[in-house]
């Protein structure tokens, strides 16, 4: 009996101990919080590409842009559709998120994204101050200079961001029902639909070829 008693106690202390390991090697890594705006049509889409993106903590849509507060989705006259991306810093700097933002749109458009169209689903790149504004400035110039063509996304400063509604949130994963032309379907698997049938994907591909991070 104590010799069982024993083997628990080492294997309970050998447990612990890697834990701690494992702890210290995450906090060793662990940067500073940073936070990114950007437009990219559709935000269901824009959050769904960054949500996978090692680093990256949450993806939030929502909408900026606009001069009415509290925008709905009904109600955003004004305002682009966008996701607050927060990240990691000490895992994946800014410039590495604008670098995949640039290449997973389409920045060429200036009058929507794919089958979206009208002001609300144009490109941005928002910025709270110098640092990021030329961040920003550095990552229109380098997809300018890699597409040989002019880019249309625009930089424009940060006058506030709101979420929108819980339902459209983590909207391309989520099991909740809804009411399709095709009958009922789980929102992840309407989005999945949306996204084919929208051409984003196939247009962000043949724009970009290998170097579009989410298109694959």
């Amino acid at each position: 009996m104590m010799c069982c008693v024993r083997e628990m106690k080492a294997l309970m202390l050998a447990v612990c101990i890697a834990l701690a390991v494992v702890m210290q090697a995450v906090m060793a890594h662990a940067g500073p919080r940073e936070e990114i705006v950007v437009a990219g049509g559709c935000f269901w889409c824009v959050e769904s590409d960054f949500e996978a993106v090692p680093g990256v903590i949450e993806a939030v849509s929502g909408f900026a842009g606009g001069t009415s507060t509290n925008p709905t989705y009904k109600d955003h006259t004004g305002h682009y559709e966008v996701v607050k991306i927060t990240f990691d810093a000490g895992m994946i700097s800014r410039d590495e998120i604008l670098h995949k933002f640039m290449r997973s749109i389409d920045p060429t458009d200036a009058g929507g994204q794919f089958c979206d169209r009208g002001p609300a689903y144009k490109t941005a790149l928002f910025h709270d101050g110098a640092e990021q504004k030329a961040a920003a400035e550095a990552a229109v110039s380098a997809a300018e200079a890699d597409l040989g063509r002019k880019i249309v996304t625009k930089i424009l400063p940060l006058n506030g961001f709101y979420p929108a509604e819980d339902y459209h949130q983590d909207y391309y994963k989520s099991s909740d029902l809804v009411l399709t032309r095709a009958g009922p379907k789980s929102k992840a698997s309407a989005y999945k639909f949306y996204r084919k049938a929208c051409g984003r994907d196939a247009r962000v591909k043949a724009l970009w070829g290998a170097a579009a991070p989410f298109a694959g």
